[in-house]
């Protein structure tokens, strides 16, 4: 069974939290694949992950570059899993993948500034239910610590 967590993001974008969370999965030494719904967010995720840190920088690709197979983070539109990745990242309100199933987590990470993205988290939260798959909620405190709310 995948686990699938969503992130409620209020206090800090996705181009600080993303990072933060692909650290630790590589960590954990689980690749990653990010799936974005739009060109431009893709983009703007590949230019960050080589810049957002003075002293670091997040190996990755785009599922369109040669070597996106070696890769332990993969960037990408599409719901394939070009790296052989454990963990999924959605943003964008990016679809849960139709082989969910096959990773050991999905985390979905979602403005709650958005009410838009609100309603699609809500949806995907019910969607990952009735796929069988264990959910967790997070959400940043005033801090901008995450904590478990269901």
């Amino acid at each position: 069974m995948t686990e699938i967590l969503f992130y409620h993001m209020q206090r800090q974008p996705l181009e600080k939290v993303l990072p933060n969370l692909l650290e630790r999965s590589l960590e954990r030494r689980w690749r990653a694949a990010v799936q974005a719904a739009s060109e431009e967010r893709l983009q703007a995720l590949d230019d960050q992950l080589w810049t957002f840190s003075d002293d670091s920088f997040l190996p990755h690709a785009t599922d369109r570059d040669t070597d996106a197979a070696s890769q332990p983070v993969v960037l990408t539109l599409r719901d394939t899993n070009p790296n052989a990745a454990s963990i999924r990242f959605l943003v964008e309100g990016a679809d849960l993948p139709a082989d969910a199933g096959s990773y050991e987590r999905i985390c979905i990470l979602f403005d709650g500034t958005d009410q838009d993205a609100l309603l699609r988290a809500r949806e995907q939260w019910k969607q990952a239910k009735e796929g069988g798959h264990a959910v967790a909620y997070w959400q940043q405190d005033e801090s901008g610590r995450w904590q478990k709310k269901a």
